[in-house]
């Protein structure tokens, strides 16, 4: 049961859950490949681990485009030799009123939520066919198993999501490990990419009283990754304790 030596690919590893799971791992001895959007984020982000004695790369990795998604794994083959998991972490949530009628951010939760967890399955599965082991981990959402108001159109890539990685769970046989994490309320950015004004004060001053650390996140996507390669960790979902 250990971490250390394993080489993770994360996305959207520049902040938040993404990037308290590359620092978590990386403290444990994995080799970290980072990737997202914003070159300044990852670059600090690599950069802390490496002060700490770890080891990270990263790529700027824009999980819509498939051909990013590809770079970035084979980046952590070309410079470490191997991949063994990958995180697919990436999303956003411009979450509103379906009379809101915001098109634009329906399209684009499609486009990272659910396109971008599916290019990031087909760069990692020939490499890990090849190598006869690996470890997907989707990090989606308890706004999949809860459906409210606003979030209509997020939880429903992240129940795609969900239903995506329990066929290919059911597919992978004894050499691929496939494990979905659904975080609740988290002390991240989540409101930051949500267009609707009302939506974002309301989300925020919810977070503010019940949200919990993204490193709670990192925790769990540790423990998946962890176990001995016969045990798959199939879900988790991690709540704040104050969300109803």
């Amino acid at each position: 049961m250990t971490i250390e030596g394993k080489v993770v690919a994360i996305t959207g590893g520049g902040r938040g859950i993404g990037r308290a799971t590359a620092i978590l791992l990386a403290s444990r001895g994995a080799r970290i490949v980072i990737g997202a959007r914003r070159e300044a984020e990852i670059a600090a982000a690599a950069g802390e681990i490496e002060a700490a004695g770890g080891r990270a790369i990263y790529r700027i990795t824009d999980v819509t485009k498939r051909s990013d998604l590809q770079a970035l794994v084979d980046f952590a083959c070309d410079r470490f030799g191997r991949l063994d998991v990958l995180v697919n972490n990436a999303g956003i949530a411009p979450i509103s009123r379906f009379d809101a009628l915001h098109v634009h951010d329906w399209d684009a939760m499609i486009d990272v939520n659910l396109k971008g967890v599916l290019y990031g399955i087909a760069a990692a599965l020939p490499v890990f066919g090849r190598q006869k082991s690996g470890h997907i981990v989707n990090v989606i959402s308890v706004a999949g198993l809860k459906v409210v108001p606003t979030m209509g159109v997020y939880g429903a890539t992240k129940n795609a999501v969900r239903t995506i990685t329990e066929a290919l769970r059911q597919e992978s046989g004894p050499n691929l490990r496939v494990t979905e994490i659904s975080p609740g309320m988290i002390a991240t950015d989540f409101a930051d990419t949500i267009t609707d004004e009302a939506t974002r004060s309301a989300i925020r001053s919810t977070a503010d009283s019940v949200a919990i650390p993204a490193d709670s996140i990192a925790r769990a996507i540790a423990f998946a990754i962890e176990q001995p390669p016969e045990v798959n960790v199939g879900s988790v979902v991690v709540w704040p304790t104050a969300q109803g």
